[in-house]
């Protein structure tokens, strides 16, 4: 642990996004994120975020509170998790500190974590939400991969979905309404995932309005994303859904990750790990927490016009582990 003198930085930096990302909550053409370096001894750690608008978070926020953390005597995980509440800034300076202690302990990070080695997984391939023919249109070019990941977003969504396996019938389907739903039309729009086949559905209604949940028979397992952060959110969606989307800038890195990973075990969640549109820097912790999960959506850097050197290895949707020259 890291409990001598270090430096820590914070850096933002801009990533172009390979045509326009959109979800329910609007658009955007690039990815905001926030990298912390730490450093000790002439060894360096990296970690990045990706501050999120839905949690009231800003790049310039989070590259402050890691700032102020670099102001500390000492850092350990335990203090980390203790003085800095979940979310962005929280990951970018966990997962730093663990690949600083992988570095400096000449060790990769599964092995200072007590973890077997990482495999490949297949992580899913994110169709952005549009009209029903853009939507199909983008899906027809992807149906080559075995697992989609569909935005939804209220209105027209059974159009929207139909379109989608008619023009992809061969891949896995997903789909994630980010609180779009009503209660109201609930059933229909599960009904209509369900008839394409569906195999998951993230966060239909708003965090705190997912009451519902619990009084319909859902006819396809239903995710926790926004209504899931860390650990203490779990007891709470036990009896409303089915799974639990973890992400690390939710959760406040990979520490906080791993224990919410084995508490959603003993609750007999399913367990999904996801990201934000982020550079390969911020997908390699996730790997480690993707083993053996039900769904992986770790597609960030596909979705971007050009990802960091050395990035993580793609090939098609198999996402193979980090060299340790990138992470870990």
């Amino acid at each position: 642990m890291t409990t001598v003198p270090f430096q820590l930085r914070a850096r933002i930096e801009r990533w172009p996004i390979a045509g326009r990302f959109t979800i329910s909550r609007g658009s955007k053409t690039e990815a905001v994120v926030v990298v912390a370096e730490m450093s000790r001894n002439g060894v360096t750690g990296r970690g990045e975020c990706m501050p999120y608008p839905r949690y009231g978070e800003t790049p310039e926020a989070a590259a402050d509170t890691i700032h102020s953390v670099g102001q500390w005597a000492t850092l350990t995980r335990e203090e980390l998790r203790e003085r800095v509440p979940p979310g962005a800034a929280r990951n970018a300076i966990d997962c730093a500190l663990w690949d600083l202690e992988a570095k400096e302990a000449k060790r990769r990070i599964w092995e200072l974590a007590d973890l077997p080695p990482p495999g490949p997984v297949t992580t899913a391939y994110t169709i952005s939400l549009g009209t029903p023919d853009d939507m199909a249109q983008a899906a027809s070019a992807a149906a080559h991969r075995p697992l989609l990941k569909v935005k939804l977003g209220g209105d027209g969504d059974d159009a929207r979905i139909a379109a989608v396996r008619r023009a992809a019938p061969a891949p896995t389907l997903i789909v994630d309404a980010n609180e779009a739903w009503s209660e109201a039309n609930l059933p229909r729009n599960l009904d209509a995932c369900a008839a394409a086949g569906v195999v998951l559905v993230e966060q239909p209604l708003p965090a705190g309005q997912d009451e519902a949940l619990a009084h319909i028979i859902r006819p396809i397992p239903v995710c926790a994303d926004e209504s899931a952060h860390a650990t203490a959110s779990l007891a709470a969606l036990v009896g409303r859904y089915d799974a639990v989307n973890i992400k690390l800038d939710k959760t406040g890195g990979l520490t906080e990750a791993l224990a919410m990973r084995r508490e959603a075990d003993r609750f007999g969640l399913r367990i999904m790990v996801g990201c934000m549109v982020a550079t390969s820097l911020a997908m390699a912790p996730a790997l480690l927490v993707a083993q053996g999960a039900f769904i992986v959506d770790l597609d960030g850097p596909l979705l971007l016009a050009k990802d960091r050197t050395p990035a993580l290895r793609y090939e098609g949707s198999i996402l193979h582990p980090p060299e340790a020259a990138l992470w870990g």
